[in-house]
């Protein structure tokens, strides 16, 4: 296996945002996930439509939409993309649904741009800020709530092509 680099790292050793200048324009995609655990009540008030500040998981799915836009604003070393695709889907979990017994709203993230660098980061970020938009719209009720799981499923495009989450770690 040939010796990896982290590419935000130059040879001295200093932090640099990655030239693509000389890169190919190619279509790329990838697809995140995040999970926030909360209390079956939270969950039926959001479900139910009676949450105070509103329809929560609409929130979710546009707060996620616009951060996937605004990502290379939030980390340092991402480069600005015209982002070609987003979509936010937020599905309540039940009792009973999982393994672990947790109930709460499993978010799934896809992102699309043709360009010269991958779009993982904003997928990532979108399930984080649509994950946290939850959180910020019920935490009057449930300051318990927990999100977690937040990773990457999928992605495909580029030098590296597809890659995909197997089960357990990688």
């Amino acid at each position: 296996m040939a010796e990896q680099q982290l590419t935000h790292i130059d040879e001295t050793g200093d932090v640099r945002m990655v030239d693509v200048s000389q890169k190919a324009d190619t279509e790329r995609v990838a697809v995140a996930e995040g999970f926030i655990a909360m209390r079956p009540e939270t969950l039926e008030l959001i479900t139910s439509g009676t949450a105070a500040k509103g329809d929560v998981l609409a929130c979710a799915r546009v707060a996620g939409v616009m951060a996937a836009k605004k990502t290379s604003e939030l980390i340092p070393m991402c480069h600005p993309l015209n982002i070609t695709k987003a979509k936010v889907s937020c599905e309540p979990v039940h009792e009973g649904q999982r393994e672990d017994g947790l109930v709460g709203i499993h978010v799934v993230t896809t992102c699309g741009v043709t360009g010269k660098t991958g779009i993982e980061m904003e997928a990532l970020t979108a399930a984080s800020v649509a994950c946290l938009t939850v959180y910020d719209m019920c935490k009057a009720v449930d300051r318990g709530m927990e999100i977690m799981d937040v990773r990457l499923l999928k992605k495909d495009g580029g030098k590296t092509g597809l890659w995909e989450r197997s089960q357990g770690r990688e």
